[in-house]
């Protein structure tokens, strides 16, 4: 276990709207907040640059174009700016958890830089985080690193599943709460219901990530399941300040 206590409740943080490849489709950035009966604090993925919200020129100087363009992302939607709608600061977060390096997961992590930071081996092994395409434009932050490559229990009721596919180190996690149940944070391992019909075509190994998504599911085959990016389920979710508990 790396944090003390048992996972208690779950927040989805709104960290905004972007259409991807000129109206293919809109969806929603989600994060999460993670909460343990000891009072940790637990972050699973950190959304897009802050400075995006404010200066779109620094979202073209960064190739934001060729990918899509955000339709809805103001400073409230940062995950700086999610976390004070519930009144906290990224100095309150005690761990992240990253999923895997495209844009919209790692955009924030450098706020996050005094926690230690979770996620696989392989995927920190890029000299940069993948971002998107062929843009690197970030660095990884100076942090404490915590690299997995195997099932790794957080605390009781949250263990991390490697699903590579959509990326070489992509991450997901299973989650029991006392009243839900069983949650799957998917991320984008299972991008939307869909993918697995469209032979998940936008994967880095389309192969792997079925076999990821697949194993996922089996896990904990009566869970709600968490896709990455679904846009009929994003409008559904409840959002923080609401939460799952």
């Amino acid at each position: 276990m790396i944090l003390p206590g048992k996972l208690s409740r779950l927040y989805v943080l709104d960290l905004g709207l972007f259409e991807v490849r000129r109206g293919e489709r809109l969806i929603g950035i989600p994060g999460f907040l993670l909460e343990t009966d000891h009072g940790g604090r637990i972050l699973f993925d950190t959304g897009f640059p802050p400075a995006y919200a404010t200066d779109p020129a620094i979202a073209a100087r960064d190739g934001l174009p060729r990918f899509g363009r955000l339709i809805d992302f103001g400073p409230h939607q940062t995950a700086e700016g999610a976390l004070a709608t519930l009144g906290l600061a990224p100095s309150d977060i005690d761990l992240v958890i990253l999923s895997h390096g495209h844009i919209d997961h790692v955009g924030s992590l450098p706020l996050f830089a005094h926690a230690p930071i979770v996620m696989t081996g392989r995927e920190r092994a890029d000299p940069r985080p993948s971002y998107f395409g062929t843009a690197r434009p970030m660095i990884w932050p100076d942090a404490q690193y915590q690299l997995i490559d195997a099932d790794t229990p957080v605390c009781e009721g949250l263990t991390l599943i490697p699903t590579p596919g959509h990326t070489p180190g992509h991450l997901s996690a299973i989650l029991n709460l006392p009243r839900t149940g069983p949650v799957i944070l998917a991320a984008d391992a299972l991008n939307r219901a869909s993918e697995p019909a469209e032979n998940f075509a936008e994967a880095d190994s389309p192969v792997t990530a079925r076999l990821s998504a697949e194993r996922l599911v089996a896990l904990a085959p009566e869970a709600l399941l968490i896709y990455g990016h679904d846009p009929a389920q994003w409008q559904a979710l409840r959002k923080a300040p609401a939460w799952y508990d």
